[in-house]
Parts: C-alpha cells; structure tokens; sequence
C-alpha cells in the first residue's frame, strides 16, 4: 500500500497579509484530502523555531499558503530550495517577478503584453514625473505587497502626497499608474506548461472604489460574479493573456492575473499573484468551483503539478 504524502502547511510570516495567511491556511488543512496527512506550521512574524518544527517532521512536501513579502516574493521558496524540500507554486524566480511590480512591468513589455502607463516614485528622491498622464485621478501602490496594501486612488492633485506617504509606509518605492476605466476582472491558471485558464471572475467593489484589501476581505465587500458578463471573445482574449502571463514569468502550478477592461473593452494587465488567496472568500476557488472542481480537487491539483512536474 503507498504510503500517504506528509504535507506541511506554511501559514503566517512576516508580512502585512499574516492574518489573511492565518486563514487561507486553515481552510487548506480543513480541505486537504485525506490521502494527505497534515502537519501545521504556523510562521511567527519573528523567529525560527518554526523551522526546527518543520525538520523534524519529515515532510514530503510544503503548501505555502502565504501571501505577500517572505511567503510569495521568492525569500520561503529559496530557503525550501537549500533544505531540498519540496513546496506548491511557484519557485524562487517567478515568485520574486511576481511580487516587484516594477520587474513584473518590465517583462510584460518585453513580451509585448498590455499594461497601464506608470512612472516609480523613488522614496529617498521622491522626483515624480507625470507628464505622461495629465491631469489625476491617479492610482498609487507599493512595488511590492499584495491584496492592495498601500493602495489608493489619486482624486486630486493635492492628495498625491498622501497617497505615496501611505505607499512609503511598506515599500521604498511605489508606482503612480495611470487611472484606467472600466470592469475589474480576474482569471486563475492551473497547470505549468499544460496551463489551463479557468472561468473569468468579474468584480464589483462594494466597500472602496476599487478592489482593496477591505472589498476583498470583508464579507460583502464586494460582488465577484462567474463566469464574468463579457463577451465570449473577450472571454477568450482574457483567459489566453493569462496563460502568457503565468507562462512568460515561468509560474507554476497556479496563479491569477488581474486585469482592468479599459472601456470595458480592452483588457490591460495589472498584475500575477503566484499564491493567490485561498480563504472562503477568494477568487481561485470560487473560479475552480465554476469549472467542477472542488476545493479538495483543487488543493490535490495544486500539489500534484508540484511533486510531479
């Protein structure tokens, strides 16, 4: 009889999104199937005695449900890599593209993809130029943290300042993009070279005029209908940039790009989250669910593409 696969769960860390961490990682232990045992690893914001815990256990494998800065930008998968263990998602590379905004910007204009125009605001400079976009509104956001954290909408010229003083407060550099209008949509991949586009999930924010961390973690903080009221062509448009996303910056297993519909029409890229949330209220499972998959089904896919890549 094959013996089961010991599969730790990483929650936790030191970075802004613990506590969303905290929870997407009970609901992976809650849904794990049962042809998995699970051991638990909670990572404190400080200190290493996580790490003597996860030694000792022997694992087979680590699901990293951790978001932002030391759980998605490359700094767990490195140093999983040196144990010689082996973890989901992305490896070290695509994970450290995927969080610097600026890198991640720079490669899909290589690859001739679509996003906003934008300029970085450097914190020790603080030299702005805006010449490319005019009059505001403006949006504003740190290069490097996730679920919106330090984001926000320039209305007005005077509140410019503001908004990269809070962008400042997580990152030493933030990009002032300029203000596109139209539908928020995303789309999940799973897979690695044989990645697959799952349904396309249109937002509504309810809490804030855009997807902010409140809208996307308070429960009705905003409507996510699937599959999106989109065309099937535009459906399709989104669903195969996505697949070229996950693909140019060599994700794997699973991610979900996030687009802005410029006029509803025009799909411009914003950005790839290779550990997407995975708390009741995210996308990825509610775009698995639209597909047939269940979490569980979800979850044993997840770790499939990464033992048997």
């Amino acid at each position: 009889m094959r013996k089961k696969l010991r599969v730790a769960v990483l929650m936790g860390g030191n970075s802004s999104e613990y506590e969303i961490s905290l929870i997407s990682g009970k609901e992976v232990l809650a849904n794990l199937p049962e042809k998995y045992i699970d051991i638990p690893i909670v990572i404190p914001k400080y200190g290493s005695q996580w790490l003597e815990k996860l030694l000792k256990a022997e694992v087979d494998i680590c699901f990293i449900a951790m978001h932002g800065p030391f759980g998605e930008d490359g700094k767990i998968q490195g140093l999983l890599d040196t144990l010689g263990i082996k973890y989901t998602g992305s490896k070290v590379a695509a994970s450290a593209i995927g969080m610097d905004k600026i890198l991640f910007r720079k490669m899909m204009k290589v690859e001739n993809l679509p996003i906003p125009e934008y300029t970085v605001v450097d914190k020790k400079t603080k030299k702005i130029n805006l010449g490319q976009f005019g009059k505001p509104p403006y949006f504003v956001k740190p290069y490097d943290q996730g679920s919106s954290v330090g984001a926000s909408i320039v209305k007005k010229s005077k509140d410019l300042e503001e908004a990269l003083k809070l962008a400042f407060s997580f990152s030493d550099k933030a990009l002032v993009d300029e203000y596109l209008k139209g539908m928020e949509v995303t789309c999940s991949v799973l897979g690695n070279e044989d990645a697959r586009a799952l349904p396309v999930i249109e937002i509504i924010p309810k809490k804030g005029d855009f997807f902010d961390y409140e809208s996307k973690y308070t429960e009705s903080g905003s409507d996510e209908i699937v599959p999106a009221r989109i065309s099937s062509r535009l459906t399709k448009v989104v669903q195969e940039l996505s697949i070229k996303v996950h693909k140019a910056i060599g994700a794997r297993g699973f991610s979900r790009v996030d687009f802005i519909l410029k006029e509803n029409k025009y799909p411009i890229i914003l950005e790839i989250n290779t550990i997407p949330g995975l708390t009741p209220m995210s996308l990825l499972p509610k775009a698995a669910r639209e597909s047939g998959l269940s979490y569980s089904q979800l979850l044993d896919k997840i770790i499939r593409y990464s033992i048997y890549e």
